[in-house]
């Protein structure tokens, strides 16, 4: 594990080889969900670095991981900050030139800022179960988190990933329940993507519909849908050779091999 420094935060990240890498195929750079971390991603990125013949680059957002904290409170705009300044800082700071990103649940959203908001170079972007604007059915799965939170072990799973668990889920909670949060909305950045996208959902979703990847069709240029059945918020547990699959032929169509 290496860290980066971001904005005065010391990022925690990983470079993953590919057991078969192809030559001159760009980084994969996996962005995580707002639960998330490096290692709740577990084998999954080494999977798909094996597959595409891509390096796989993760790592942890500030106040996630071991990454340094974020700062408090987190604002409305939390999302909009990391894909319009940290996300390309990163990058740059690592010397990865025209990379692919991954992203799930606001990954994805990060991603697609970057991807629409800024003039970071990009492959293409693949982005599984993201938000581009924020849904009752979202807020209720939010709602029904915080009560697991309160009744169940969920502290104690996350608290392997997490050193300040309580700050991680707080600030996550906090802000999408927030009544300034609810006009949240992203899809004016779609129109300014111009590299191909593959998204990514399962059709049971506790925490989005699909109008959510169905709206990234209309407004962005060059879009693959993926839609899988008997899956829900992270395709990549529930279903992961299906978006290991889908993100291979991605990934070769685009690098013509």
């Amino acid at each position: 594990m290496k860290t980066v420094v971001i904005d005065g935060k010391a990022l925690e990240y990983v470079r993953l080889p590919s057991a078969h890498p192809k030559d001159a195929a760009p980084a994969l750079v996996f962005l995580h969900e707002g639960l998330g971390s490096i290692s709740l991603w577990r084998d999954f990125p080494q999977r798909v670095a094996d597959a595409t013949g891509c390096e796989a680059v993760v790592f942890s957002r500030a106040g996630y991981g071991r990454s340094d904290p974020e700062p408090a409170p987190r604002g409305v705009d939390y999302m909009h900050k990391q894909g319009l300044e940290v996300l390309p800082a990163f990058l740059s700071a690592l010397g990865l030139e025209n990379p692919f990103l991954f992203g799930h649940s606001d990954g994805g959203s990060i991603a697609l800022i970057c991807a629409g908001g800024t003039a970071t170079p990009l492959a293409g972007i693949v982005v599984m179960a993201p938000h581009v604007l924020v849904e009752e059915i979202t807020l209720a799965g939010i709602r029904e988190a915080g009560e697991a939170y309160a009744r169940t072990d969920l502290p104690q799973r996350l608290s392997r990933h997490h050193p300040d668990v309580d700050r991680v889920f707080q600030a996550w909670h906090r802000i999408w329940l927030d009544p300034a949060f609810r006009d949240w909305n992203i899809e004016a950045y779609l129109a300014q993507i111009h590299c191909p996208i593959l998204a990514i959902q399962g059709e049971d979703d506790e925490y989005g519909t699909l109008d959510q990847i169905e709206r990234i069709a209309r407004g962005a240029a060059d879009v693959d849908l993926v839609k899988l059945a008997d899956c829900r918020h992270s395709p990549h547990k529930d279903q992961p050779e299906a978006v290991i699959a889908a993100t291979q032929a991605f990934v070769e169509r685009l690098l013509d091999v």
